[in-house]
């Protein structure tokens, strides 16, 4: 094996999604405990371990249909860069050195990150051909990642965070279904008939019920985070109203991600928009930028 293709096989780029664990240690207060952020990141890593097994398994169930996509034929394994057992082995070996680390954790951290792998090898398994269904795995795996960041670090976690966090997980994944219908009706056959889908799934969707569904969770977003930000106990603990001016750069990320969904039929990949969209990247670095001063620099 070589290890340009392990490193895909691993998809790192995937574990952008797995940030959601710091949400905790920065609206917690702790950002700037090196103790406490320590802990941060090794659950962070152990997501990341433990989502690159999941990768690996779902790799190895898919790989014949994967060989069908335009895209997912060029993953190591359906590419045949990586043997069914080489990867097994991967997989293993992470998982394996994975494991004694979680127990020297909070057993509540254990446990949801337990339940995570449980839930996403479900999801590889079965859970994704259930419509409707799939899209709640997915929000519920970032919903699992938000609240086992707070059991890492023993803190309480309000639950108009863990509703934004539901909101916009359930908002990514509709818009990445769209994404993927709009790109299978863009190509068609020689005698006009549409491709059939490498994700079966999809039969029981359409742009304009995804496109519903996108409106729905956009806003039960924003007004679950506006809410969050004026919130008393928010209040409380930052000691500032001034948290409920970061709403804007919330609004323009979700209007840009919705312009990039109708006007550049991008959203089949939510993770390449947010990396390469440069508007995107500068709107989420002002606003943390932002976070940070009046969280830690209100005063």
């Amino acid at each position: 094996m070589k290890i340009p293709h392990i490193i895909r096989l691993l998809r790192p780029k995937q574990w952008i999604k797995n940030l959601f664990v710091f949400a905790a240690l920065v609206f917690s207060h702790h950002l700037l405990e090196w103790d406490i952020a320590k802990q941060s990141l090794i659950g962070f890593a152990l997501f990341c371990a433990t989502a690159s097994t999941i990768y690996i398994i779902n790799d190895i169930i898919d790989r014949d249909r994967d060989r069908l996509h335009p895209k997912k034929k060029h993953r190591p394994i359906a590419s045949g860069n990586i043997s069914v057992p080489s990867a097994m082995s991967t997989a293993i070996i992470i998982f394996g050195v994975a494991i004694p680390i979680v127990f020297g954790l909070p057993y509540k951290f254990g446990f949801c990150l337990a339940l995570y792998f449980v839930m996403n090898l479900s999801y590889s398994l079965f859970l994704k051909e259930v419509v409707l269904i799939d899209v709640f795995v997915i929000a519920i795996g970032f919903m699992l990642r938000v609240i086992g960041g707070a059991f890492v670090i023993n803190v309480p976690i309000s639950s108009w965070l863990i509703l934004t966090t539901m909101f916009l997980s359930l908002f990514l994944a509709v818009a990445k279904r769209r994404g993927e219908l709009v790109m299978l009706e863009a190509k068609v056959d020689v005698d006009k008939k549409p491709k059939e889908s490498t994700r079966k799934v999809l039969q029981h969707y359409s742009v304009e019920f995804t496109e519903q569904l996108c409106t729905i969770c956009a806003g039960g977003f924003v007004i679950s985070y506006a809410l969050y930000t004026v919130s008393d106990r928010t209040v409380k603990i930052f000691g500032t109203e001034n948290l409920v001016f970061t709403t804007p750069f919330v609004l323009y990320g979700i209007f840009r991600y919705l312009y990039l969904l109708h006007k550049k039929n991008l959203g089949e990949n939510p993770t390449e928009v947010v990396l390469t969209d440069i508007p995107m990247i500068l709107n989420f670095i002002a606003y943390a930028a932002a976070m940070f001063f009046i969280i830690y620099f209100h005063s």
